[in-house]
């Protein structure tokens, strides 16, 4: 069995709470707008980091830093983007079990098609009255579950 911590939309906020509960993953996708480099070396002092650049990701830090990502955990492909309006592949056809995406700032956890649609929320400052979140996927073979936890904040 493998955990993925699930974060995204940190805009340079690492918040404690957040790190608590990455704490213990096997691996962790951020979702883009990072907001500096510094929180991905955080990360991947808990574990190994895949990584997405959002719209707000600039500079010269963030050039290296693709708009998608695959992630393979042992039978299952993750594909990991900022903006879920602007997904580039087909993932029923790339045999993509869950879509991690961030941008949006709400939390999402859906299934369409067999494909798995994650949206761990915003876990950086607050935007407007949405909930400051982090998620998990939970892979045990073939399966998949996912499920977004809210923040005190």
């Amino acid at each position: 069995m493998f955990r993925i911590g699930l974060i995204s939309d940190t805009h340079g906020l690492l918040r404690p709470e957040a790190v608590a509960f990455l704490r213990g993953s096997d691996y962790i996708i951020h979702g883009g707008d990072i907001g500096h480099a510094g929180i991905l070396q955080e990360l991947a002092m808990l574990a190994p980091v895949t990584v997405v650049r959002g719209n707000n990701d600039i500079g010269p830090w963030a050039t290296q830093i693709g708009e998608t990502a695959f992630l393979k955990v042992g039978d299952l492909l993750v594909y990991a983007l900022h903006d879920l309006a602007q997904l580039d592949i087909d993932p029923v056809a790339a045999s993509v079990r869950v879509v991690v995406s961030g941008h949006s700032h709400k939390p999402l956890v859906a299934e369409r098609e067999g494909v798995l649609y994650v949206n761990p929320g915003s876990a950086g400052p607050r935007r407007f009255k949405l909930p400051i979140a982090v998620g998990e996927l939970i892979v045990a073979g073939s399966t998949v579950s996912a499920r977004f936890v809210e923040l005190e904040g």
